[in-house]
This record gives structure tokens, sequence and C-alpha cells, in this order.
């Protein structure tokens, strides 16, 4: 519940320095720290936090639709909206209730407006102007992405400009992070995201039958089967090799793995429910080939912004999205450095903070 509100948590702190702009609004309310209220329904949870200015969390819930996205073979926007639709109220109540707060003692609603579910998200954004119409508060339309970018700065002392690598189940971002609504893009996905294959190649696998991964998405499916295999079983297919550029490419890699699952199933006679007896072995790879494609572009990425001077000399990677909870991932990407350096000191040139958005 926690990991994923941190979205909102951010959207509240980060848009912070745009009201100050408006001293007026405090006179007028006589308050001495802004209370902001955050909704997100960008996808499938429903999401809802009270902070303060200082960053204080004051109160938060979420609705979590996993477990029914992943019995459906994905999530479906018809079904996500009715979720949405439901809980929402209970969702921001809970979350004020929490807090201690009542409606009319918030200073704002932010909201998460792009990018997302359009379904989803107008769910969140008419319960976010009914709010503001009902209260007369300020409403403050947030961009899904740029706060995942910004919610570093909730959790550790991250000063601009920085790298940040977004990876979810929608985008795959690499960008300069300048200031609060100032980014640099670097590269991005030329295809499908990273946590779109992580869940079609555990869909074509149908890991969801085994006992171990009833009820947990396609993502933590395969880092949990990958825990049991040997990535050197076979070997993981190179992709999208001959670009220099710092964008990244998954269809080929999905396209690899989806066929190689349809081979062994004929040979090992595999029918409708079953799953190949080597899945663990076929997710290490998969995670493995994933993780080793996402460190060429990063690394790219800080040279150029050597060359460039686009960061200070002690540089900070921020990771972050639904794809950030793989723990291999994490580990894997904490070793990147351009200079083979040991990142796990303070004093190293590339220092890698990975943010967690989602379990």
């Amino acid at each position: 519940m926690i990991l994923k509100s941190r979205l909102t948590y951010s959207v509240c702190k980060t848009l912070y320095k745009r009201m100050t702009q408006y001293q007026s609004f405090s006179n007028q309310r006589n308050i001495s720290k802004y209370k902001i209220l955050g909704i997100e329904t960008t996808c499938d949870d429903t999401g809802a936090a009270v902070v303060d200015e200082n960053a204080h969390i004051l109160g938060n819930a979420l609705h979590s639709q996993t477990s029914i996205s992943v019995s459906l073979g994905g999530v479906l926007p018809p079904y996500a909206k009715a979720l949405h639709e439901k809980h929402i109220h209970n969702i921001v109540q809970d979350a004020l209730t929490q807090a201690g707060v009542e409606i009319q003692d918030l200073d704002a609603v932010a909201v998460a407006v792009e990018p997302g579910l359009p379904l989803s998200l107008d769910v969140g954004l008419k319960h976010a102007q009914k709010l503001v119409m009902e209260n007369r508060v300020p409403l403050i339309p947030v961009h899904h992405m740029e706060a995942h970018a910004l919610t570093a700065r909730m959790i550790d002392s991250v000063e601009f400009p920085f790298l940040v690598l977004l990876v979810s189940g929608g985008h795959c971002l690499l960008a300069v992070a300048r200031d609060i609504d100032d980014f640099l893009l670097l590269g991005s996905s030329i295809d499908n995201a990273p946590g779109e294959i992580f869940d079609k190649v555990a869909r074509r696998m149908k890991l969801k039958n085994l006992p171990q991964c009833y009820g947990k998405s396609g993502g933590a499916s395969i880092e949990l089967m990958a825990q049991q295999g040997d990535p050197d079983m076979f070997e993981a297919p190179h992709v999208y090799t001959k670009s220099r550029s710092c964008n990244f490419s998954f269809a080929g890699m999905k396209a690899h793995y989806c066929t190689y699952i349809e081979q062994e199933e004929k040979k090992q006679g595999i029918v409708a429910s079953g799953v190949i007896s080597n899945a663990a072995d076929v997710c290490a790879s998969f995670q493995f080939a994933v993780l080793r494609h996402m460190c060429r572009p990063i690394e790219r990425a800080f040279r150029f912004c050597d060359y460039n001077n686009l960061l200070p000399e002690t540089k900070t990677l921020v990771v972050s999205g639904g794809v950030a909870c793989n723990q291999y991932l994490r580990a894997g990407l904490q070793r990147v450095s351009p200079l083979g350096q040991d990142i796990s000191e303070e004093v190293t040139r590339e220092n890698i903070k990975v943010i967690p958005m989602k379990l």
C-alpha cells in the first residue's frame, strides 16, 4: 500500500514549489502548513494520500486490482474503471481519516491526469473536480511520469540535475531531470515497455497456473521463478545492438522468448494449462536479458552527460516505476558505472538510487 501511494505523495510534495507563488492563498486561510490530497487512478490501482509541505505523510489508502487483473489475463480498462468508481470515495475518505483532516481543511487536490488508461484517469479526475468545486480549493493536474521521476526527492536528498530511468508497464524513459517541470529526454522504448513484456511472457508461459504464482502479477511471477532458475541454461538474446542511441527495444526479446516457450511446449508435450518443466530457467534467462539490455543505454547516457556537462561530478541515477520493484533488476542496475567503480560507496561517481513504486 505505502509503496504504490508514494506516487501520490510525490505529486503533492513536488507541486508545493508551484503553490508558493500564491502567498495570498495561505494568508486568507490562516494556515501554517499546506495540506494536499493526491489522487491516483492511472491504471488498475486506486490510491489517495494526504501530505504536508514538509513531505510528512499524514494518511494514505490504496485499493489494488492486481489479483483481478491476473485472473482476467491483464488489465481490462472497462473493469478497471468500474472498480475505480466503486472504491475511490472510500479510499479518499480513508486517507483523510488517517490524516485527521476534513475535506475543508485541504489547501489543494492533486490528481494524475496523464499518461495512463483514459477510462481510469477519467474516474480520478472527475472525483477531484467534484471535491474542488464543493470545497473551493485549487486543482493541481499532475503528469504521471514526472511524478514517478520526482518521487526520489521525497525519500532521499536528491538534488537537481539527476538521471532518471522510468520503467513501468506502459513506459520506458531515460531522461535528465533538471527541475520539477524541466526534463531532457535522452531515450525511450521504440516498441514495448519492459513491464508489458514481463506480463506477456509470463502469460505465454501460463505461470499463473502454478501454485506459487497464484494472484501474482506477471513481473512478480517471473522474478519468483527466476530465483530457482539458471540464466546460463541457454543463451539470452542480444537485441538492438547496432544502435548507439539511448533508446530501448523489447519487442524482439518478447518474440524470442514466446517462440522458445512454444517450441518447448511442443517438445515436452505440454497442453492446456500445463507449464514447461524448465520454466524457472526461462524466467532467469529472460530476466537477465532485460537487465543487460537496460544497462547499455544507461551507460551511454552517463557518458553523454559527462561529455555535455549535463550532470554534476557526483552523479545520481534514480530508477522508478513498477518494474523497479524487481530486486534482481535493482541489484543489477546498481552495478552500472561507465568508470567501473563500486557504486555502493557514498563517494562514488555514480550513486544509484532505486525507488520502487509498486509491489
